[in-house]
C-alpha cells in the first residue's frame, strides 16, 4: 500500500482524495467550493469529451453555445424549476467596481435585472429556440453545448461535487410527445454505452422517482453506477421535459395541418463528475487506475540501468520497442520535437492523443515505477541490460499488477492494441462482477434497512409515494436511485406500505 494514500477500508474519503493529489488531477480552487483541474485531470475530461461529442454528432446532434448569465425573469417563468434551482443560484447583481479610499473595490452600476449564472439552461435555451422554431420543417432541432455551470453547494468534493463544474447539456425540440419520448431514452442509451464501452463503468438504467426527477421535467431517466464503497453514483441523466419549457418559453410551431402548437422538449447531461465516478469504480489503494480507452497515457517506458554503458544500450533499446509499437517515424519525430526533454511522449493515436511515454530521468527505476502507478497508467514496460541480450521486456499491468515477460519480435502496434482491448473488457467484467456481488433483494422494509447498513444497491418492490420516499430518506439516509427498466413483469407489495405495485426499485446511499 502506498504510504501518501489512506486505505480504503480504513478512511474512503480520504482515499479518494489521496488518490486525486498523487496523480496530479485536481486542487482546491481559491474560490471557496471550486477547483483547479490540473493538466493530467483535464486530459481525461478531453478524452471524455471526445468520445461523447462523436456518438452525440453521430445521432444527428450539432454544438451550439449560449450565454453564462440568464435573467432571473427567466427562471421564474417556470414554477417547478425555479423552485428546485433557487438556493442553489450564484447571482450577479451590479456591473462594475470602484476603488475606494483604502483600497479597497466595491460594487456599483446595480443592475436594472439581476443575472444568474448558469446552473443549466434550459430557460435561455428555451427563449432562443421560440425565435428559431416557426414550423414543423424547423423540427427536429438537435443542439449540445459543452459548458461550465454554478451551483452553490454547502459540502464540496473534488469532481463529485463542487460549486462550479463542467458538463455537457443536450437540448431538443420535437413535433411530437412519441419523438421527444424517444429521443429521451436514445440519449440515455448512449450514456449507458460509453460508460461501459469507454469508461468500463457498469450502470444500471432506469426512471427517477416523481421525488428525485429533475425540475420542471415530466420523467427523468438516469444511469446509476455503484463505487467501491458501496454508494451510488448519478453517472448522467436525461429528461423528457414535455411541453413545460415550450409553453413557459412560448416555443411554438406551425404543425403539417397548418396549426400552432407547442413543441416537445428533452434535456439531457453529464459532467466532470463522471471522472469521480471513474477514480472510485476502479482506483486502488496504490492509486489512480485508468482504463486504457481513457488514458492519455497508455505506456511507460522505463529504461533501468547501473552504468553509463548499460544507459546507452538500454536506452537505444527503448527506443527499438518505442518504434515496434508506435511506428519509427513516430518515436524520431518524437525525439527531435521534445530533444532535451527528459519524459520523450510518442503518439499512438494522434486523433486520441494517446502516447508512450519514454522516462528518461534521472533517478531510481522503482521511482520510476511509483509514478507511472500513481498515475494509472495502463501499461509500464520495464527494460534491462538482461532484457535487451534476451531480445525482451517485462510489461506491468496496472489493473492487476500482473507482470508478463515478452519478446520484443512479438511487440507491435496490434499486439499493444489486443493487450488494451484484453485490459479494458477485464476491468469491465471485475467492476460489473462488484456490482452484482453488492447488489441484494429484500422483502421487507426490517430487511432493507439492515441491507442498507452493508452499503450496495438494494432491489425491493416499492410502490411510488413521495411521503413514504421521505419517510424512508430519514430513517436511512437512503433514496430511490432508479425504477429499472428490466421488471419481471409480476406484481408484489411494496415494502413500506404493503399495496400492491409492478415494480421493483434500487435504493441505496449516494453521492
Amino acid at each position: 500500500m502506498a504510504k501518501n494514500i489512506a486505505a480504503r477500508s480504513k478512511d474512503y474519503p480520504q482515499w479518494y482524495l489521496d488518490v486525486i493529489k498523487a496523480a496530479e488531477l485536481a486542487d482546491y480552487s481559491p474560490v471557496r467550493g471550486c477547483m483547479v483541474i490540473r493538466p493530467y485531470g483535464y486530459a481525461l475530461w478531453e478524452a471524455i469529451q471526445r468520445d461523447l461529442d462523436r456518438r452525440f454528432k453521430a445521432t444527428g446532434h450539432v454544438n451550439a453555445y449560449f450565454p453564462l448569465l440568464i435573467p432571473v425573469s427567466f427562471l421564474e417563468r417556470e414554477a417547478e424549476h425555479v423552485e428546485g434551482f433557487a438556493m442553489e443560484c450564484a447571482v450577479v447583481t451590479h456591473s462594475s467596481l470602484k476603488k475606494g479610499e483604502d483600497g479597497h473595490l466595491t460594487a456599483q452600476s446595480e443592475l436594472a435585472e439581476p443575472f444568474v449564472v448558469r446552473p443549466t439552461s434550459e430557460t435561455i435555451i428555451g427563449s432562443m429556440y421560440s425565435q428559431w422554431i416557426q414550423s414543423y420543417r424547423d423540427l427536429p432541432l438537435l443542439v449540445n453545448q459543452w459548458a461550465n455551470v454554478m451551483r452553490w453547494e454547502m459540502r464540496t468534493r473534488l469532481f463529485l461535487r463542487t460549486a462550479e463544474f463542467l458538463w455537457q447539456e443536450g437540448h431538443t425540440a420535437h413535433e411530437t410527445a412519441e419523438e421527444a419520448e424517444t429521443e429521451t431514452r436514445r440519449m440515455l442509451d448512449v450514456y449507458a454505452d460509453f460508460a461501459r464501452d469507454f469508461l468500463a463503468m457498469p450502470v444500471v438504467k432506469g426512471r427517477k422517482s416523481e421525488s428525485e426527477k429533475f425540475p420542471g421535467a415530466v420523467t427523468t431517466y438516469a444511469i446509476e453506477a455503484l463505487m467501491q464503497d458501496g454508494k451510488a453514483l448519478q453517472a448522467g441523466t436525461s429528461h423528457f421535459l414535455g411541453q413545460n419549457f415550450a409553453k413557459a418559453f412560448d416555443i411554438k410551431f406551425l404543425d403539417r395541418d397548418n396549426q400552432l402548437r407547442h413543441c416537445w422538449t428533452t434535456s439531457w447531461g453529464v459532467s466532470t463528475r463522471l471522472i469521480g465516478g471513474l477514480i472510485m469504480t476502479h482506483s486502488d489503494d496504490e492509486g489512480l487506475v485508468l482504463p486504457p480507452r481513457i488514458a492519455s497515457v497508455l505506456g511507460a517506458v522505463v529504461p533501468i540501468y547501473r552504468s553509463e554503458e548499460e544507459k546507452d544500450k538500454v536506452l537505444a533499446y527503448c527506443k527499438r520497442l518505442a518504434s515496434a509499437i508506435c511506428g519509427e517515424k513516430r518515436v524520431n519525430e518524437a525525439f527531435e520535437r521534445e530533444k532535451g526533454r527528459e519524459i520523450i511522449s510518442v503518439f499512438t493515436d494522434e486523433s486520441a492523443n494517446q502516447k508512450l511515454v519514454i522516462d528518461l530521468r534521472e533517478g531510481r527505476a522503482v521511482e520510476k515505477h511509483f509514478h507511472w502507478e500513481q498515475r494509472g497508467v495502463p501499461f509500464r514496460f520495464e527494460v534491462g541490460p538482461r532484457d535487451v541480450d534476451g531480445e525482451g521486456f517485462v510489461l506491468k499491468v496496472r489493473h492487476d499488477n500482473s507482470k508478463h515477460f515478452c519478446k520484443l519480435a512479438e511487440a507491435n502496434a496490434e499486439w499493444f492494441a489486443e493487450r488494451c482491448r484484453e485490459v479494458q473488457e477485464a476491468m469491465y467484467q471485475k467492476a460489473l462482477k462488484y456490482q452484482e456481488e453488492h447488489t441484494v433483494e429484500v422483502s421487507s422494509y426490517e430487511e432493507l434497512k439492515e441491507a442498507l447498513k452493508k452499503g450496495g444497491f438494494v432491489r425491493c418492490w416499492f410502490k411510488e409515494d413521495a411521503e413514504a420516499e421521505a419517510k424512508i430518506k430519514e430513517e436511512t439516509k437512503a433514496v430511490v436511485r432508479c425504477i429499472p427498466f428490466e421488471q419481471s413483469g409480476e406484481t408484489g407489495k411494496c415494502i413500506f406500505t404493503g399495496r400492491e405495485t409492478k415494480e421493483k426499485v434500487l435504493f441505496a446511499m449516494a453521492y
